[in-house]
């Protein structure tokens, strides 16, 4: 069961717990380069980003932020620290979400102003803590970097947007250790029931990030917490996105593609299934079905194992048996397995 939360939107992106579960990234673009941020705005998009992030350093930076709004279809969010005077300037540039700690920017006369500008544009904002980031105070009081100092600082931040009347609010509490990440998500969300976007920061390079984030992104939402999601990896942005998807996709919480599903070969396998799993997934990479195709070795695991696939493949000695919902439906010559599932496949 997903957790309840508050509702609203990025641009005409809803979130909360009324919508579907969105994907963000971060262009690594420098926001200045209005086509360079454009190109790799696009590609995101393409690939399944729902909401964009870009870094905001200056005042050039901000003014880019209008061109780039003109130019690309899915929400831009402003991601900035401790300038008050970005953050309202990027405002007036027409951005659908802000990325600031209210406690960071200075007096409560600029935290006052700056609400009153995404009042009058209906822009919500997005507070978070990192692990590195945890105030000294709460680090203090709570006895170092911890799900309850971690969870308060976070909570400084949403008191002064409430006292302002101010509730289009987005937490994200995140650490780059997978079981602090859990912790401190599962407390705030018994205590808010604001949206909450969740991730692992600083994650790593795409093999170990994607490891952890998938452990931690996908516990928290089969606990029913989170609305939107970021992969963060070191590397290609558009490899947060295909990620995050995938995440999505082995919880059954997105269904806009094809799934596969292999078996990891042993003694009893009797054609080059590792070259024909891989080749299979390149093939039907773009294939837009929400349907289960099974690779598998041999006929042990192949109809009997795999019935609940849509359709699959069983291998043989040189030759392969093609199957629907576990019934045998021919065979065929190995050479042939993979061209003659995908044309069962368009037949679907």
């Amino acid at each position: 069961m997903r957790r309840k939360t508050k509702n609203f939107k990025y641009g005409d992106v809803g979130i909360g717990s009324d919508y579907p579960i969105t994907i963000q990234s971060m262009t690594n673009t420098d926001t200045r380069d209005v086509e360079s941020t454009v190109n790799q705005i696009k590609d995101l998009e393409k690939e399944g980003c729902n909401i964009v992030r870009v870094a905001v350093l200056d005042d050039t930076a901000a003014n880019a932020l209008k061109d780039i709004k003109k130019q690309i279809s899915i929400p831009i969010i402003a991601d900035i620290h401790f300038d008050y005077k970005l953050a309202l300037k990027s405002i007036e540039n027409n951005i659908d979400g802000l990325r600031i700690n209210p406690g960071n920017i200075g007096s409560h006369l600029k935290v006052k102003e700056v609400v009153k500008a995404c009042k009058e544009r209906d822009v919500p904002i997005r507070i978070g803590v990192n692990s590195g980031s945890v105030k000294k105070e709460f680090v203090e009081k709570y006895g170092g970097v911890n799900k309850d100092s971690m969870v308060y600082s976070a909570m400084e931040h949403v008191n002064i947007l409430e006292k302002l009347n101010y509730d289009k609010i987005i937490i994200s509490i995140k650490a780059s250790n997978v079981r602090l990440t859990i912790d401190s998500y599962r407390k705030i969300a018994k205590m808010v029931d604001y949206p909450l976007h969740i991730g692992i920061t600083e994650a790593g390079t795409p093999w170990r990030g994607t490891i952890k984030s998938s452990i931690g992104i996908g516990t928290l939402l089969l606990d029913g917490i989170g609305d939107t999601i970021r992969v963060s990896l070191t590397g290609d942005p558009l490899d947060e996105i295909r990620v995050g998807r995938q995440i999505l996709r082995s919880l059954d919480m997105l269904e806009d593609s094809v799934e596969i599903i292999s078996c990891p070969t042993c003694g009893r396998t009797q054609i080059d299934l590792i070259d024909l799993a891989k080749r299979a997934e390149n093939a039907l990479e773009n294939i837009r079905k929400p349907i289960k195709v099974a690779i598998m070795g041999c006929a042990v695991n192949g109809p009997g194992e795999a019935k609940e696939a849509d359709i699959g493949i069983a291998g043989g000695i040189g030759e392969g048996l093609i199957f629907k919902k576990g019934k045998i439906i021919r065979k065929v010559p190995e050479d042939k397995l993979l061209e003659e599932l995908i044309n069962e496949i368009e037949d679907l």
